[in-house]
């Protein structure tokens, strides 16, 4: 699965994740963030899943209406459990992604709302 790891996401979560063969860009590799709006058309771009504890990428889909590939929020997760977090959610709902689903997860609750005509 191809993904992107806003900065927000604990660095070592790329490793994990790309351990576990997923084709990863960490954020916090680059030398600036360009910014959540940039993010969001990078990751539809490359057709990456875009993985962040940012709310405001879901304002910016869902509000704006600007389009992308799937996006995986991770809320009250440890950093040391958001890798696991993620592979949990993409083998479970990758396809819900891919087509373009906001997806949140949090300590015993997950939420999906599904692609718009738009996305």
């Amino acid at each position: 699965m191809k993904l992107l790891l806003d900065a927000c996401v604990w660095g070592k979560a790329a490793t994990e994740l790309r351990t576990g063969g997923h084709d990863v860009v960490w954020v916090g590799d680059w030398a600036e963030d360009p910014g959540d709006e940039s993010l969001l058309v990078f990751a539809r771009n490359e057709q990456r899943i875009l993985i962040t504890l940012d709310k405001d990428f879901g304002e910016l889909a869902i509000l704006r209406g600007i389009r992308h590939h799937g996006i995986l929020r991770l809320v009250n997760i440890p950093a040391r459990a958001q890798a696991n977090a993620c592979e949990q959610v993409l083998r479970t709902h990758a396809i819900d992604l891919v087509a373009g689903a906001l997806i949140t997860v949090e300590p015993g609750r997950l939420r999906i709302r599904p692609p718009t005509a738009e996305t």
